[in-house]
């Protein structure tokens, strides 16, 4: 309780002053914007209220993608550690790849992707296992790296094989990582899904919003943001409940 609590109240501050800011026009008043321009929280829960059935199905189509985006990173992250960590000539020729791929700005290949993909959910899957596959291998990579040498010793003393060293020892000290870089991919899977239905799509929270930017629906624009903001905070909270669960030694 104590640890929600503290975050509740300056969250409820926050939406109080906004409240009051917005309702009396201070807000457009200073930014010498038009009052419709600056929503309040509750033109906002109003408009999240009434446009619930245009969210929701929006919303569907933007969680299906970051899903399937996010499972996709975890397949090919997992594996790209784990090659790395077994073969040393893999992680020097492959690392330092990996490495330079996080300076290309990912906004700049949506539009590539749109065009050899098409405008289905190929892009917007791709895009997102892009932003969140250089979390989930290097914090992977570095759990199968803190393996204990004494255990590995103990392990090759009991004439262990390579893959029961990999099952018994290296996994479960990686686990906590690979939870670690997942939580961190999962905040991440939003924006990837966001930029991809930015650059060509017909459904989906990102076009939505885009959708009401050119069309001036700022409330509208705001609760789809909100929506966005609470998928990705369910799949964090649902990672950490994995988290728990699989890591009971913890």
């Amino acid at each position: 309780m104590r640890r929600w609590l503290a975050p509740a109240l300056v969250l409820a501050a926050l939406i109080g002053l906004w409240q009051l800011a917005a309702s009396t026009g201070f807000l457009a008043e200073a930014m010498g914007i038009e009052d419709f321009l600056v929503p309040s929280p509750a033109e906002i829960a109003s408009s999240l209220w009434d446009n619930r059935s245009l969210l929701a199905e929006n919303a569907w189509v933007t969680l299906r993608e970051m899903l399937l985006g996010i499972l996709c990173a975890l397949a090919f992250g997992l594996l790209a550690a784990v090659a790395m960590n077994r073969w040393r000539l893999v992680k020097d020729a492959g690392y330092p790849l990996i490495v330079a791929s996080q300076t290309i700005p990912v906004i700049a290949i949506a539009p590539i992707l749109v065009i050899w993909l098409g405008y289905g959910i190929a892009p917007k899957v791709a895009l997102i296992a892009l932003f969140c596959f250089f979390p989930i291998t290097v914090a992977t990579l570095d759990g199968l790296r803190a393996v204990e040498p004494d255990a590995i010793k103990l392990m090759r003393t009991l004439d262990a094989s390579r893959w029961q060293l990999f099952w018994r020892v290296e996994a479960p000290t990686a686990l906590p990582s690979i939870f670690t870089g997942t939580k961190i991919a999962v905040v991440f899977a939003p924006l990837g899904a966001v930029f991809a239905e930015w650059a060509g799509s017909s459904a989906g929270l990102g076009h939505q919003i885009l959708t009401d930017n050119g069309q001036l629906e700022v409330a509208r624009m705001f609760a789809a943001i909100l929506v966005l903001s609470a998928m990705a905070l369910a799949l964090m909270g649902l990672t950490a409940l994995a988290e728990r669960r699989v890591i009971a030694w913890r």
